[in-house]
């Protein structure tokens, strides 16, 4: 029986079930500490999205606004989505909101970093429209690299 999932903000009270969803869905080094992930979520300014189903959170998205050379761009941190959500766009319904949220806020681009072995991930970032850009030497560390991706946004 599929189980329906609808979006909102998230908030300060959210950082525990964010930080829990983390730890299923990545390994070590690609996982946030739960002081990390409260930094992230808490940040000015941040792009919070989460993912409820039954009033369990089971998806999320930080995006952070960064200046660089006198424009704004929208830096995703990280997107999580429980095992049994995937393949149903819940990724893409919370990256499609974060980007308009950053938009609007005058973001002109969105970037993120893969891990360059991450086969599940680059397909959906390319398919959500981000461009592959250069390759970050141990970007996760010594023999983890990542490629940058990005996104022009569309004003609002």
């Amino acid at each position: 029986m599929a189980v329906g999932w609808t979006l909102r903000e998230g908030r300060e009270s959210d950082v525990r079930a964010m930080y829990m969803l983390d730890l299923v869905c990545f390994e070590e080094p690609f996982r946030f500490d739960l002081n990390a992930m409260r930094r992230f979520v808490l940040e000015p300014g941040a792009i919070v999205q989460v993912a409820e189903a039954e009033g369990t959170l089971v998806g999320f998205v930080v995006m952070h606004l960064v200046r660089r050379r006198r424009e704004t761009m929208g830096y995703v941190v990280t997107l999580d989505v429980a095992r049994e959500f995937r393949r149903q766009s819940m990724a893409l319904g919370l990256m499609q909101v974060a980007e308009v949220q950053a938009a609007a806020a005058g973001a002109v681009e969105a970037m993120l970093h893969v891990h360059s072995g991450n086969v599940s991930a680059i397909p959906f970032y390319e398919r959500a429209g981000y461009l592959r850009g250069e390759r970050i030497p141990a970007f996760y560390g010594e023999g983890r690299d990542a490629w940058l991706y990005r996104k022009a946004l569309i004003p609002s």
